[in-house]
């Protein structure tokens, strides 16, 4: 993977050691996910302004309204994804910058990656391009739709708050998959919905902060 990108010195592998570090801290512990974390380049999906902050724990804006999750909540999401167990075919709902995409490419066999705003994607597949991921495929579509035609999903990520999932998307998790996504309005959770032979378990968890989910699409 190239990882030499323009970049301010944060390109330094001791701050990205030092990330890792402090989420074990926090409490994540699957090892198969603090690798992929550790193998991304934060820095190279959050503005150039801000490229110094983007190790720190804080979520940061990316245009279009649209933020990039903190690390602990992308190490978090996709640890409950993972559940210990290698991903096959993976649904992201909201591409957003693409660091989460990033790091799920590192986990599953496949990622299908929607982006409702088509500036924001157009954006986002440029720089993906960059690390020539062979498993990634990226869709301006309604999230909320899912992906059909690629279903069944072994795990569904959501990167924004929805008070709920429509059932057409919960069909598309295949019985053993998982869907982690933050539940609510003002008040949020992350939620973990798993789908076994008699239907739907679910699980709420942490508190959370993201972006309303929206329906629709903008722009080309």
């Amino acid at each position: 993977m190239n990882t030499h990108h323009s970049g301010i010195g944060m390109t330094s592998q001791r701050t990205r050691v030092r990330m890792i570090e402090r989420l074990r801290a926090q409490g994540i512990n699957d090892e198969v996910v603090l690798a992929a974390m550790n193998a991304v380049p934060r820095h190279v999906f959050v503005e150039e302004t801000l490229a110094n902050r983007a190790y720190d724990d804080v979520a940061l804006p990316i245009n279009f309204g649209q933020t990039i999750s903190n690390p602990f909540v992308v190490a978090r999401m996709s640890e409950l994804l993972r559940a210990g167990s290698n991903l096959g075919r993976v649904l992201e709902i909201g591409t957003g910058c693409g660091y989460q995409t990033a790091v799920l490419a590192q986990l599953a066999q496949e990622v299908y990656s929607i982006e409702r705003i088509g500036p924001l994607l157009t954006r986002t597949r440029t720089r993906l391009r960059e690390f020539r991921f062979s498993n990634v495929r990226l869709k301006h579509a309604d999230g909320l739709l899912g992906l059909s035609e690629v279903a069944p999903f072994d795990g569904i990520i959501m990167t924004a708050a929805t008070t709920h999932v429509p059932l057409s998307l919960l069909e598309q998790l295949a019985v053993g998959g998982r869907m982690v996504f933050p539940k609510g309005s003002q008040e949020q959770y992350l939620c973990v919905i798993e789908r076994n032979s008699q239907g739907y378990a679910e699980t709420i968890l942490d508190e959370a902060r993201f972006v309303p989910m929206l329906s629709g699409i903008v722009g080309n």
